[in-house]
């Protein structure tokens, strides 16, 4: 990596200093799954797929939708926006971290879209065979025994997923070397067999691993505190040795370099 300038304060130019950026960081809202904070500070290449754009087209055909752990809802408005006039009659949505329940409402609600308020490890409050498409983007755990209940026979689950080892490196910095369980969660072999061990047919599955930039150490900050399962706990006093080290090399050999990893997923329930 090439050397670069250290960070600098966008009003007056002045270089900004350790505590300064780590207090940013600490202080941006962590709701709903918005990045456009990261922009100038962050970058991640996106996947080949364009996942937001291919399940408007899905919604298009779609009679009856549910977008499982929406976040705030901002792929699934996205998605609908793109897909008028053809959205489905009946969409619903479900999440369960509080804060984006209130955000992911207050986005989707104006277009008639309920959202329902459900924990990750709860089952989906919906009869079975009540949808014909079923969609998900970064789901923290796909529950598929509840979506191939939900999919009516012939129903589609469409969905991206984050891969194995998603920026592990930065990960790694922080926690130190995982086992190999650990780096083996979330692998596509692994969620297939899942899928398929509850009665669903894999139709599509593509990975993609992509290249993370960080460019200075508030946006480490802020990605921990809003992508909690990362370094669980993480909190700037708990790791503040490990910060200003990573502050320190980000300033004088340029961004830190991870890579993320991403699968698509399409999956039939067979009719």
């Amino acid at each position: 990596m090439s050397a670069r300038q250290p960070s600098r304060d966008r009003d007056n130019d002045r270089p900004r200093g350790f505590e300064d950026l780590v207090a940013e960081g600490a202080a941006v809202p962590t709701e709903g799954w918005d990045f456009s904070w990261f922009e100038g500070r962050a970058t991640e290449a996106r996947p080949s797929w364009g996942y937001a754009v291919s399940l408007a087209g899905r919604l298009a055909v779609a009679r009856a939708a549910l977008d499982v752990q929406t976040g705030g809802g901002e792929v699934l408005d996205f998605a609908l926006r793109r897909a008028a006039p053809k959205a489905p009659v009946l969409a619903v949505a479900t999440e369960g971290w509080p804060a984006n329940v209130a955000k992911a409402t207050a986005l989707l609600r104006p277009r008639g879209i309920p959202v329902v308020a459900v924990a990750e490890d709860e089952p989906l409050p919906f009869a079975d065979a009540a949808f014909d498409l079923v969609s998900s983007r970064h789901p923290v755990r796909p529950p598929w025994a509840e979506i191939a209940r939900v999919l009516e026979p012939g129903g589609t689950y469409f969905a991206q997923h984050v891969g194995p080892r998603s920026v592990f490196e930065l990960v790694e910095y922080f926690l130190g070397p995982l086992p190999d369980e650990v780096s083996a969660v979330r692998h596509p072999d692994r969620e297939r067999a899942d899928a398929e061990a509850a009665g669903l047919e894999i139709v599509g599955l593509r990975a993609e691993r992509l290249r993370v930039e960080f460019h200075d150490i508030a946006a480490v900050v802020h990605f921990l505190r809003k992508v909690v399962w990362m370094v669980p706990g993480f909190t700037v006093d708990r790791y503040e040795e490990q910060l200003r080290s990573l502050h320190e090399r980000i300033e004088s050999e340029g961004p830190f370099v991870a890579h993320s990893t991403r699968h698509l997923v399409e999956a039939r329930r067979p009719a």
